[in-house]
């Protein structure tokens, strides 16, 4: 690894969630219309960007129902398993109200309240993402918000995907709409006619739907910036190379920009897995994908020790980190950046995507260092409060009046020491 040449190793890195100037400016103009015009831009923009005419933007819950009792039986009783192992890997995050007495009299509490209303992004495009719905979904259920409200593209018959439906059927969507883009979004995020703002929006989405996103920051909160999906895994010896090539295809089939690397320990496994990543890479169904993917942001390094590897993964902070080691469980004490980690080559990120029950929305383009994937205490707010005896106030009169007086708010200290006179 140490023969990387810098730009390639800059190429690698620089993975920012940041749009071009001509993605920003065009959902600046989408947003805008949507805050002037409301119901009649969301109109306008299907007809003009996904090419169907509307009757309504809202599904009838009956059609979602419908959805779900025509998915094929076994599609359905696997998403019903993906939605109890979410909420059974949720339950347990649930915070709880804190209070402490800092001092006699004094008793400062914490208390966990979930959001009133959250907006959740199913994707479509390439591909339709009804594990994705879920993972937004259940865990806002799971945390007891008051209104879960999905948007979704529709399709040519004016509908979300029937798998998208089936899902939002299943983990009890309390509204959902036939929107995609950044249209979506600022529906979510400002409110229409027909659209109830939200108080945080989540969900992963394209290009458009990330920028989005980020310039509705301030009118409502997100869980974090992203863009493509990504994976690194680090493998030693003991890992199977068809298994960690197959391991980053299936990450690159997600997106052209997709980032797939593995630090192979020594030259010769990551020779062996490079010429597997070629021959899978080649009959791929997703093929031209995953080329222009692996093409571009994709790379097989060796490393002469996994010590070597450690601050490569720490300054990567990958959205997955597949550990395909003999001590894989043990090599878990060296990652702090990570969105999720999967111990051993067994521990396939496909299957954290759909069923363990752990959230696959992670943080992307090396955000892992800042932010956490989505969890359950993304949809709770916190109300603080604090409550002061009165001997207490006595106690803390004088020393806050002289706090306030040396910062020149007189009114603060008077406010203070009237508490504390006889």
């Amino acid at each position: 690894m140490s023969s990387l040449a810098r730009e390639d190793l800059r190429r690698l890195m620089d993975r920012s969630a940041g749009s071009d100037a001509r993605v920003a400016t065009r959902v600046r103009e989408l947003i805008a219309r949507v805050r002037a015009d409301g119901d009649r831009a969301l109109f306008e923009l299907a007809r003009q960007l996904d090419r169907v005419e509307l009757k309504a933007l809202e599904v009838p819950r009956s059609v979602c129902e419908a959805a779900l009792a025509a998915l094929e039986p076994s599609v359905r009783e696997a998403l019903a398993r993906a939605a109890r192992n979410i909420a059974l890997a949720h339950v347990p995050q649930k915070p709880h109200l804190v209070e402490v007495e800092t001092e006699p009299g004094i008793l400062v509490g914490r208390r966990p309240d979930p959001l009133g209303r959250v907006g959740v992004y199913a994707p479509g495009g390439r591909a339709v993402y009804p594990s994705s719905l879920l993972m937004g979904v259940v865990p806002a259920k799971v945390a007891g918000v008051g209104e879960v409200i999905v948007c979704s593209p529709p399709g040519p018959d004016g509908l979300p995907h029937p798998s998208v439906l089936a899902a939002a059927a299943l983990a009890g969507a309390d509204r959902v709409f036939a929107l995609g883009g950044a249209g979506a979004v600022a529906a979510m995020a400002y409110g229409t006619e027909s659209v109830p703002r939200v108080d945080r929006i989540v969900g992963p989405g394209n290009a458009y739907v990330a920028e989005a996103k980020l310039q509705v920051v301030g009118a409502v909160a997100i869980e974090a910036p992203a863009g493509p999906s990504e994976i690194l895994v680090v493998a030693d010896a003991s890992a199977n190379p068809s298994a960690v090539a197959r391991e980053m295809l299936a990450q690159a089939e997600h997106d052209p920009e997709a980032a797939c690397v593995t630090l192979a320990l020594g030259e010769s496994l990551a020779e062996i897995i490079a010429q597997e990543v070629d021959r899978l890479a080649e009959r791929a169904k997703r093929w031209e994908i995953v080329t222009s993917a692996l093409g571009s942001r994709g790379a097989v390094l060796s490393v002469s020790s996994l010590e070597e590897a450690w601050p490569f993964v720490a300054d990567f902070a990958p959205e997955h980190l597949l550990i395909a080691t003999e001590s894989s469980q043990e090599d878990l004490r060296h990652v702090r950046n990570a969105g999720t980690v999967f111990l051993g080559e067994r521990s396939s990120v496909a299957y954290g995507d759909y069923m363990t029950g752990s959230n696959h929305v992670l943080p992307t383009a090396g955000l892992a260092r800042a932010y956490s994937g989505l969890n359950l205490l993304d949809f709770y707010r916190w109300t603080t409060y604090q409550r002061v005896a009165p001997r207490a106030a006595e106690s803390l009169a004088e020393d806050v009046g002289r706090l306030a007086d040396s910062e020149g708010l007189f009114a603060h200290a008077d406010a203070a020491r009237a508490w504390g006179r006889p």
